[in-house]
């Protein structure tokens, strides 16, 4: 099977080293990747059950002084303490618990679903509130669902190209004046908001959504 172009980049946006315009890039790709998702899932549970329990499973005792001469084997087997033991049985049940047990409910926590006639994604999908179709004037404020806490929101809104985008971690956002000035009636805009993780993954997005400001606002 061939190898996804992208594949390369998942441990690089998981320890932050991807940036700007190739981060971004990624995001969407991956989102929109069944393949690459589910290998985000099980990288991602893999080093964070690394990072919060890895200095313990590998922390090891000084290596003792040699005594008299055994056999390689008899010295491998009989130079584990017991910690070093109990170490091995640790090692061996962190990996059957990400295995079974975090990977599944990760990916249990991912459902596909439809932002189009032809984009299925996978994640929670996010619900707009408001403004959609027709509005009486330009809007002062975009609405949205709430997915949870700690979840961060990028608001995008567009003509034929982005006119305005910003974050925030409510699920309200007031419109500049200065973007408000260039939404002008009879023009059809739309808009999409994204969620992330306090660790900066995109765990969701909204269709995008269109609206029209009413000729004579």
């Amino acid at each position: 099977m061939k190898k996804c172009q992208y594949a390369d980049q998942i441990d690089d946006y998981l320890l932050n080293r991807l940036e700007g315009a190739a981060k971004e890039q990624f995001e969407e790709h991956y989102f929109n990747c069944p393949d690459c998702f589910q290998a985000m899932e099980e990288r991602d549970a893999l080093i964070s059950t690394i990072q919060s329990r890895g200095a313990w499973i590998f922390k090891q005792k000084p290596a003792a002084e040699r005594r008299d001469w055994v056999p390689a084997w008899k010295r491998a087997v009989s130079s584990f303490t017991p910690r070093q033991w109990a170490t091995v049985g640790a090692a061996a049940l962190v990996f059957f618990f990400v295995v079974f047990g975090v990977l599944p409910r990760f990916q249990g926590q991912s459902p596909q679903f439809v932002l189009s006639d032809n984009e299925v994604v996978r994640g929670e999908s996010l619900t707009l509130i408001s403004p959609v179709i027709d509005v009486k004037s330009v809007p002062s404020t975009f609405e949205w669902q709430q997915l949870g806490e700690d979840v961060e929101y990028k608001i995008f809104v567009y003509n034929s190209e982005l006119l305005w985008s910003a974050s925030t971690k409510d699920t309200r956002i007031v419109v500049p004046e200065e973007v408000k000035s260039h939404m002008v009636a009879g023009q059809k805009y739309s808009w999409q908001v994204k969620a992330f993780s306090a660790k900066g993954a995109l765990v969701a997005a909204s269709s995008k959504v269109q609206f029209q400001i009413s000729a004579g606002s």
